[in-house]
């Protein structure tokens, strides 16, 4: 196939698929349930190891609640790292950062916590990169958003956990499908709906755990951010060399690239436009201005040495789940281009997605 033209046999683009989906599954389990909510069995622990646990639960809102939480996870030897209040209505929501005795199941937490009044609570285990402060770390995400509007579905993510976002664009005909969502969005208990900066709705849904209004501000500020930037996409480019020793260029794409997509449209076969779109080549056009908006996923553009657009690959962001989808122009087919761009974007979803769909 292709690649960065060397003295080395470069890795094939399925090589690096394969690569980059062994690493995006090694990485699920940092938003997954534990073991006890899926049915799977837990790792056998080792003697002496600790095990880090995200925890949050229920606590009445007087005094000695907490205390007498801290009290019944100090008797299991279990150590607080961090704590976070979230006060509600009809009590505080405390979320723990913990270090627990490896031989300490989840189980056996909940059990202590809810002897000692604790409600409503869940548990899954931890990583090292849940011992970032949550400043901190947020602070991580909104620079991320800040440079590239793709990034906030990921951001949205991270910042919440396991969940599933769906951006739903503006109506045709310039209806906004904001309309009936509040213009500081609407929470209501584990849905948020915040609005979109074109005119759209993002609605996140975690069915596990009730959203607090503490997270719920946290993402509204995430979405005012990228709104109030507008459109970007960072400006890096990977120049390529083929077998031919043709050199070609990938670089990110979004609405700008929107005429040189038509004209790339315009010399792809009837059969090239029917694979990728899966319907009347007529509407294919169609299709562009939400496919390059960085709003519903990340587009890379594949361009030659004279600036004509010949490739694109689109991740789009679909709830839990990205779908790929690729198309090159005909006069540039069986060069390996479709490979390259698939690796690419595999790899980018890899990131923090929760699965890839390639149909």
């Amino acid at each position: 196939m292709t690649g960065l033209k060397n003295d080395c046999r470069p890795a094939t683009p399925w090589q690096r698929v394969t690569a980059a989906l062994h690493t995006w599954r090694t990485r699920r389990h940092e938003h997954a349930p534990p073991a006890d909510d899926t049915g799977s069995p837990a790792p056998e622990p080792v003697p002496g190891a600790n095990t880090l646990w995200r925890m949050r639960t229920t606590v009445k809102d007087e005094p000695g609640s907490l205390a007498a939480l801290c009290t019944a996870l100090a008797e299991h030897r279990v150590d607080i790292l961090s704590l976070q209040t979230h006060p509600l209505a009809e009590g505080t929501v405390d979320e723990f950062l913990l270090r627990a005795p490896g031989e300490l199941p989840a189980s056996g937490i909940a059990t202590a916590v809810r002897t000692a009044g604790g409600t409503d609570t869940w548990i899954e285990r931890a990583d090292a990169h849940d011992l970032v402060d949550a400043p901190t770390r947020i602070l991580g995400l909104a620079a991320r958003t800040a440079l590239d509007a793709a990034e906030l579905p990921l951001a949205l993510r991270q910042l919440l956990g396991r969940c599933t976002i769906r951006s739903q664009p503006a109506r045709a005909g310039g209806g906004r499908a904001s309309e009936g969502v509040p213009v500081e969005g609407a929470l209501d208990d584990t849905v948020m709906r915040l609005r979109a900066p074109e005119g759209g709705v993002i609605t996140v849904e975690r069915p596990y755990l009730p959203f607090t209004p503490t997270e719920f501000a946290r993402a509204r500020a995430l979405v005012e951010l990228d709104a109030r930037l507008g459109p970007r996409v960072p400006h890096g480019r990977d120049v390529l060399t083929l077998a031919e020793g043709n050199d070609i260029t990938v670089r990110r794409a979004d609405t700008r690239d929107l005429e040189a997509a038509r004209a790339m449209h315009e010399r792809c076969s009837d059969r090239t436009l029917r694979l990728r779109y899966h319907g009347p080549v007529g509407d294919a056009d169609r299709y562009l201005n939400h496919l390059l908006s960085p709003r519903f996923g990340r587009t890379l553009a594949v361009q030659t040495a004279s600036g004509r657009l010949v490739g694109l690959g689109h991740l789009l962001w679909d709830g839990d789940e990205t779908e790929v989808a690729l198309i090159v122009e005909d006069a540039w087919q069986r060069r390996g281009i479709g490979g390259e761009l698939l690796g690419r974007l595999v790899a980018i979803a890899a990131e923090g997605v929760a699965g890839v769909c390639m149909p």
